[in-house]
């Protein structure tokens, strides 16, 4: 795979300097497409050109518009024998920290159409979101298909030999309908797409290209097209439909399933109607994610199977997924106040108030196991203070934006991490040295360093366990608990356990030594566990190599 970058842009020059900068580091020759720019853009623009770093700026003396732009990218990667091509945004909309998550999804699938799923934060204009919604149930009519969760994105890779074969034998869309356009007749053509979710945002100062009218009426037409075109080409789409692809079983990689208004739905249907009356409106809805998410339900079978050592039944794999659900709604009725009192009930009452009493840090080790969340909604104000928790929400973004929204002290002393550094250490000592509790998941790789994990017996095989804990417990120097909270009946209970008053990692021995660390929680997590089997939320392949 030889794969290049390419930039269409018109006016935009403010933030295409630092994309071309992210994209050089990462390797890749830049194709930059000035799309007929006038100044003081054209001269910025051009200033770019660079030889020796494999930066080309092309200018297209006329604006021809956006799908033109990337199509005469098209042409220059492929004479310059690149095999596939990242198009990316000139505005620093998109969020280049996906770009190796493309990167990779294209080295394993090189066939397919790679193209990011937009995950939008507050700056989405109202009416760009009512018409991309529309754009997309337009685009699933016309593949006949739901795969195709976004089209419009403009962060994706090409594969540049069906798209030479695809430009040569029919008509793209050249303005704002060419994304679209094009997604949809390489699905027509066999061609996979893989969806990779991306942060996009719409930056203050951000002068669109979209012309509302003009535009809109070009989209309104290309969907009449393709609409008309998928109905006399029926037999051939049906014949080409595209393989499914696989990709990644990193628990990061999963996307989100379900939509931000969608779990505000819920919420307001709880708030109407209480929690058994949502149960019964959720009952569908879970149903369907239950028979769509092939990835979800191969996984909930996988460890049914481990924990009740016997394989699981239909009816206990949707409970298993249902009860994910309710978990997620008990998070929002506990931030809300209207848990009970005695909700959640910790097992040693004396301990734990002891630890509360105590004003030494400490650090927490808990699991995608029970409902730990729900735990900390129910402390006192002064102990939430006083808990810091260490999180990647990438993969749940409008869950954790519906929660914050109506809840937002559930996101209070929460760290977003992908890679713990030396400045996040520093951090971390400094809260335990002032009496927090720090708390992180031990059930999950860490996410950008793969290879950080070790393979330790769990449910009667090795699955990995990250090292990341036990590493961090060791530079804290702190005591180390384990913390379950599992449902029991209507009520939770809250297990503390001292697992380490202090995690010691000699040089000499360090291998072993967090092997040891690893193993001793995966046998504790194995228990827990089997007690309460269809309260694990870990869906996706856990014994994965």
């Amino acid at each position: 795979m030889k794969i290049c970058a390419i930039i269409p842009t018109y006016n935009h020059y403010k933030a295409i300097g630092a994309v071309v900068e992210r994209l050089s580091k990462a390797g890749l020759p830049v194709f930059i497409i000035d799309d007929g720019s006038s100044e003081p853009a054209r001269s910025k623009i051009a200033a770019l050109h660079d030889e020796p770093r494999q930066v080309i700026v092309r200018r297209l003396d006329v604006n021809q518009g956006k799908g033109e732009a990337v199509m005469e990218g098209f042409r220059l990667a492929i004479a310059a024998g690149f095999s596939h091509a990242a198009q990316i945004d000139a505005d620093g909309q998109h969020d280049l920290d996906a770009l190796p998550q493309l990167l990779e999804a294209a080295n394993a699938s090189p066939d397919a159409l790679i193209t990011g799923k937009p995950i939008y934060d507050a700056s989405i204009p109202r009416g760009r979101k009512i018409g991309r919604w529309i754009t997309h149930v337009w685009v699933w009519i016309e593949t006949l298909s739901l795969r195709i969760s976004d089209s419009m994105c403009g962060f994706r890779i090409y594969p540049l030999a069906p798209m030479q074969k695809l430009m040569a034998e029919e008509k793209i869309g050249q303005h704002m309908d060419f994304d679209t356009d094009i997604m949809v007749r390489s699905f027509w053509r066999g061609i996979a797409p893989v969806m990779i979710p991306v942060k996009v945002i719409y930056p203050p100062e951000n002068t669109s290209n979209f012309q509302l009218l003009d535009d809109n009426i070009r989209i309104s037409k290309m969907h009449a097209r393709l609409f008309l075109t998928m109905l006399w080409r029926l037999p051939a789409i049906f014949a080409n439909r595209p393989p499914k692809t696989t990709t990644s079983k990193h628990w990061a990689d999963l996307s989100e399933r379900g939509t931000y208004w969608g779990i505000r739905f819920l919420i307001k249907a709880y708030r109407l109607l209480g929690r058994e009356t949502c149960r019964i409106v959720m009952m569908p809805i879970v149903f369907y994610f239950y028979l769509a998410g092939t990835k979800q339900r191969e996984a909930s079978r996988q460890f049914l199977a481990r924990a009740l050592k016997r394989p699981s039944t239909f009816a206990e794999g949707f409970h298993h997924h249902m009860n994910f659900a309710l978990r997620a709604l008990d998070v929002f009725i506990g931030w809300a106040g209207d848990m009970p009192v005695d909700a959640v009930v910790a097992t040693d009452p004396a301990g734990f108030a002891a630890m509360k009493d105590d004003p030494k840090g400490a650090l927490f080790i808990v699991a995608h196991l029970g409902n730990v969340d729900v735990a900390r909604a129910a402390l006192d104000r002064k102990t939430q203070a006083r808990v810091t928790i260490l999180v990647h929400t990438r993969h749940a973004e409008n869950y954790n934006r519906a929660l914050q929204k109506i809840c937002p002290e559930a996101g209070m002393n929460m760290v977003q991490v992908t890679e713990i550094g030396p400045a996040t250490i520093i951090d971390l000592q400094q809260r335990i040295e002032h009496g927090e509790w720090v708390v992180m998941a031990g059930d999950r790789t860490s996410v950008l360093s793969h290879e950080r994990s070790t393979f330790v017996p769990f449910f009667g095989q090795d699955a990995a366990f990250p090292q990341g804990p036990w590493m961090l417990g060791a530079l804290l120097e702190c005591p180390v608990y384990l913390l379950f909270c599992l449902q029991d009946g209507k009520n939770y209970r809250l297990t503390m356990e001292r697992f380490a008053e202090k995690v010691q990692l000699p040089r000499s021995s360090r291998e072993g030594s967090l092997r040891d660390y690893a193993g001793q929680y995966a046998a504790r997590l194995e228990h827990y566990a089997a007690m309460a089997p269809f309260q694990w939320y870990n869906f996706f392949d856990f014994w994965a190599r």
